[in-house]
């Protein structure tokens, strides 16, 4: 019964992410800016997957200011980016390594990033945000390739800055506010 409900909660979120793409492509998926505390928001995303978090056997190292971080964006959304690139490190990191999230603020903007190495080395030259695209074409583990599409889609949205860099052993997605 275990492996059904897992299977389950992976073909629905799935569902939910072919459905978000499809609302984004045809210019359909709604934002909703308002005024927020964007450390906040990273420590609730971070204490939702808590238990992911503490199941997976990686070391998050995390740096977020302990005063308010003030940006203009839609929270929900938002919420979905950060936890769409805190899963992807979870499935694909290599065990038992780190993962570093840190927002900075500098000269009235507020940059996120994520940063964690790959369990397989990554190709030159892959788009990673593109749809249906995977770090390693040989994974089996039931992903759909549209999370950092997904995420991509929803920064563009706002029209927010973000950089991918692949290190060849590693992944850092970084987002500028």
């Amino acid at each position: 019964m275990t492996i059904l409900s897992q299977k389950a909660q992976r073909l629905k979120g799935m569902v939910q992410d072919v459905f978000e793409v499809s609302k984004a492509a045809s210019g359909q998926l709604p934002v909703q800016p308002e005024r927020l505390d964007f450390a906040k928001l990273l420590r609730q995303t971070l204490a939702d997957l808590e238990v992911p978090i503490a199941r997976s056997g990686l070391i998050f190292k995390v740096d977020l200011p302990e005063q308010a971080v003030m940006i203009t964006a839609d929270g929900r959304r938002l919420y979905r980016v950060f936890q769409n690139l805190i899963d992807n490190a979870l499935k694909y990191a290599l065990e038992g390594s780190r993962v570093y999230l840190t927002l900075k603020v500098a000269d009235g903007r507020a940059e996120a990033s994520l940063r964690n190495t790959s369990r397989e080395e990554l190709p030159d030259g892959v788009d990673l945000t593109a749809r249906f695209v995977r770090g390693d074409a040989s994974r089996t583990d039931g992903g759909s390739g549209l999370g950092l599409y997904l995420v991509k889609t929803i920064l563009e949205l706002h029209g927010f800055q973000y950089r991918v860099e692949n290190t060849g052993s590693g992944v850092v997605f970084t987002v500028v506010f």
